[in-house]
This record gives structure tokens, C-alpha cells and sequence, in this order.
């Protein structure tokens, strides 16, 4: 059931929020054993907030827009009273006494609380594991990772752990996992959603909050309800007084897309997602909308990214690293260490950089409405590695898989991903759809007519 009829039901009582949420906690309790993708589950929480939920109703009281709906929480937002990790032995123990604006957010708009969803330390990676926690399955299949860092999310929202989620995407990390686990999810423009208090890492000028959902207008509702400028953040953005979950229901009549398979830089991209994504695409045009392939020229964006992103990590964890260096991730120590590697010289040519990535992006936009994409150049691959070490029998880079979506996290443009197909193997296969800076809404409308066009709902994972 969707999250929006979930709150129409729960709004006239015919379902209670108190009846949804019990058997959401059961299926947790059956399931996620198997996948770990909860690693705080918060029942006694989840009962209280579901009665007070209820009674709202009954007393006639104004609700929220997520009155009633069960939520999960990734690790790395702080969560007042309620332990938060971030993945790591440093915060093993650590019980917040505020909440960040978004948590506050989903909480005034009356949500209920399931837990916190697993996370990689610090959310450092595109899988999700942890020396806390351990690792999170791919509910599709078990031997695959969920992606990461919102791996724990995507897993719970795929298996039926609760309908949405909240994530957060650094360099992929809401889209990935939407990729790898089969849902759809949202990076919004930058300063969309505030960030406030920042998580331990820097980061703050390419990190984005959004939700992950199976169902495109249930991340537009939650999108409603945490979205808007907070003082406390100085890249928040101003209201746009756009209410999404109605506008949505509009469809543009006329709409140029334009797709590329290379981002104008990447190199190998795995063949079934190809021809998934080629065929996705061309769906658009049974709506009467153009449809074109793009040529792109982009600089490679990899070494801008990974100066600026270890370096974030290198200025933050340095000064911890002799004390706790056993204890951290051995991939977080190498990245801490690569970090201390780069000269004020070499962060100024990354920052640079980082503009022409941002001109190569903005250049297509003259001309387009949307971008598509790929999200990830490979399916879901193996536990326990990092990444993969070749696509199509062809050595790679450790970031040639993810070659699509940390370059929209230095721009800061508004980027989804929606599920288009599934391989031979029957995993999932994610399509990125990107818009204009600040065009959430083109980015939504399209994703729910290519949901109209290609529902993949009614597909589950076999865990019970």
C-alpha cells in the first residue's frame, strides 16, 4: 500500500495507524534478520506515536501530512532520545538530545518513527556495512549488496519494512540504493531540504536530503513535508510555495528529453543496463514527448570529486586517527590518509573543476527540460567489495560504477531514481531522471508518467 492511501485510510479510520504499524513491526521482526536493515528499531516509539496518531483523528485535530504513516530514519541524522551512530565505533553509544531539521520536520507532520536504517561509517561508501552492524542485504538477492550509503533504507522500503524513508546523498547515496533495491528516490536541488546540525563530516556543500519510496507521490509527499528554508542552514533555499503532491497530477504537454549513456565521460557501462535504459527512455515518446541523444563533453569529474570528498573526511577524522585508527573502517583510513595527500593548491584546481562539471551539466539545459541517464553503470554486485572490479570483462576504476550520480552532487541539480527493468538475474535496474537547478517538480512529473507508462510495483522480493 502506498503511503498515500495509507493516510487517506488512516484519515476516515477505516485502517488505524496503529493497525498499519503492527503489521509493519512484524513483518520487521520476520523479516529483517534476514536483510539488516534496520539497526535501532523503535517499537515502543512506534506504538506511542501511531495512538497519538489516531487520536488526532478521532479528536478532529488538523493533521499533518504525514499524519499516521510509519517512516524510517537513516543513521547518520540525529535523532533526539534515540541512539545514533553514523555507522561508526566512534558514536557506538550515542543518544543525540536534538533532532535534525528534518527528523523535527517528518515528526510535526505527524509521521511514526519505525528506527534507524543501517549505514556505511560516516556513510563514507556505496555499500552499506559497518563494524557496528555488519552488512545489509540486498533483498533481491542476498548475496548482493543493497548499495549504500542509504543501503539500509533502500532495503526496508523494498521488502516491506515501512514506505518511506528518509536519506541522505553525498554522491549517490539516495540513488544507488534506489537503484540497486528496486524503489525510487529523490535527491532534490541543493539547500532544498536544510541540513542542520550537520552530520560529523564536512561534506556541506554537496550533501542533499530526500526520501526513498516505492511509490513516486509518496516521495513527493514527504518531500512536501520536509522541504523549505531554515535560518540554520545557509544554503537552504526559499520557499517555492509548490505543493507537489498535487502538482504532480499535472502532465506537461510538451517536453524535450535529452539521454546519454556516457555523462560525456564514462567509459563502459554493463550491457543489460543499456539496453534497459534505451528502451525506458523511448517510452516517453508514447506521451508525444521528444526525445533526443545528446552528445556531452565533460572533463573527468572524478578527480575534483575525490580531492574535495577525501579531504572533507581527512580535515574531520585526522585528529581521531591515531586514537581510534583500529577501529575505524580500514576503506575510511585509506581515504582519510589519501586526503591528508592534497595541497591547498590541489583543493583550489578540484574547486575549479568543479565549475566546468557544473557548465557541462548546465549546457544541456538550454536546450532541454530533463536529462536521463543511467543511475549506476552496473546492476547490484557482490558482498564485501567496494566496488566492482570490472564491467563487461573490462578492468575499471573503483568509480566507474557509480560515474552518474556524484557528478550531480557537485552541481547540486535535482536528480531521481526510478526503476526501468531488471536483468536476466532478475535484479533491478535504476534510470536517473535529472532536471533544471530548482525544477523538483519537472523531475517528479516525469518520473510519475514513466510510472504510468512502466509500474514495477507489483514486483517483490521473495524473503517470506
Amino acid at each position: 500500500m502506498s503511503a498515500c492511501e495509507m493516510a487517506e485510510k488512516i484519515k476516515s479510520q477505516e485502517l488505524t495507524s496503529v493497525e498499519i504499524t503492527e503489521a509493519i513491526i512484524e513483518r520487521i521482526e520476520k523479516i529483517n534478520p534476514i536483510i539488516n536493515a534496520y539497526c535501532t528499531p523503535t517499537f515502543n516509539i512506534s506504538r506511542e506515536m501511531a495512538k497519538s496518531a489516531d487520536n488526532k483523528v478521532k479528536k478532529g485535530d488538523k493533521l499533518g501530512l504525514l499524519n499516521g504513516i510509519p517512516v524510517s530514519i537513516k543513521d547518520l541524522m540525529t535523532t533526539k532520545g534515540i541512539r545514533t551512530t553514523y555507522g561508526s565505533k566512534l558514536y557506538e553509544n550515542f543518544i543525540p538530545e536534538e533532532d535534525s531539521i528534518i527528523v523535527k520536520r517528518v515528526k510535526d507532520a505527524g509521521c511514526v518513527i519505525l528506527g534507524k536504517t543501517n549505514t556505511p561509517e560516516f556513510g563514507f561508501k556505496g555499500v552499506t556495512d559497518n563494524l557496528i552492524f555488519g552488512t545489509t542485504k540486498n533483498p533481491w538477492n542476498l548475496e548482493k549488496t543493497s548499495g549504500g550509503s542509504t543501503g539500509g533504507g533502500g532495503a526496508a522500503v523494498a521488502s516491506g519494512l515501512g514506505p518511506l524513508t528518509l536519506g541522505t546523498d553525498a554522491g549517490g547515496s539516495i540513488r544507488i540504493p534506489s537503484c540497486f533495491c528496486g524503489v525510487y528516490g529523490i535527491k532534490p536541488s541543493f539547500g532544498r531540504v536544510p541540513i542542520h546540525p550537520w552530520p560529523i563530516l564536512h561534506g556541506e556543500t554537496y550533501d542533499h536530503y530526500g526520501p526513498l519510496a516505492r511509490y513516486v507521490e509518496d516521495a513527493a509527499l514527504m518531500l512536501d513535508a520536509i522541504k523549505g528554508p531554515n535560518d540554520n542552514d545557509k544554503y537552504s533555499l526559499p520557499e517555492q510555495n509548490i505543493n507537489y503532491t498535487e502538482s504532480i497530477k499535472e502532465k506537461p504537454n510538451k517536453l524535450k528529453i535529452a539521454f546519454s549513456l556516457d555523462l560525456g565521460y564514462a567509459k563502459i557501462l554493463d550491457s543489460e543496463v543499456e539496453e534497459n535504459v534505451i528502451n525506458s527512455v523511448e517510452k516517453f515518446e508514447q506521451i508525444g514527448w521528444c526525445v533526443e541523444k545528446v552528445k556531452m563533453k565533460m572533463r573527468k569529474p572524478e578527480l575534483s570529486y575525490y580531492t574535495l570528498y577525501t579531504v572533507d573526511f581527512a580535515y574531520d577524522l585526522n585528529p581521531k586517527l591515531k586514537e581510534w585508527k583500529d577501529k575505524l573502517d580500514p576503506d575510511l583510513v585509506k581515504m582519510i590518509e589519501g586526503g591528508l595527500g592534497y595541497s591547498g593548491v590541489d583543493v583550489m584546481k578540484a574547486i575549479d573543476q568543479r565549475k566546468e562539471i557544473y557548465n557541462a551539466i548546465n549546457q544541456i539545459f538550454k536546450d532541454y527540460s530533463v536529462l536521463v541517464t543511467p543511475t549506476a553503470a552496473v546492476p547490484a554486485f557482490e558482498l564485501g567489495i567496494m566496488f566492482p572490479p570490472k564491467i563487461n570483462e573490462r578492468s575499471v576504476s573503483p568509480t566507474a560504477w557509480q560515474a552518474f550520480t556524484f557528478p550531480l552532487n557537485m552541481t547540486g541539480h535535482p536528480a531521481a531514481s526510478i526503476p526501468c527493468g531488471w536483468t536476466k538475474e532478475g535484479l533491478p535496474i535504476g534510470m536517473q531522471i535529472i532536471g533544471k537547478r530548482f525544477d523538483e517538480l519537472k523531475v517528479l512529473q516525469v518520473s510519475k508518467a514513466f510510472q504510468e507508462i512502466a509500474p514495477w510495483q507489483d514486483k517483490k522480493p521473495k524473503l517470506n
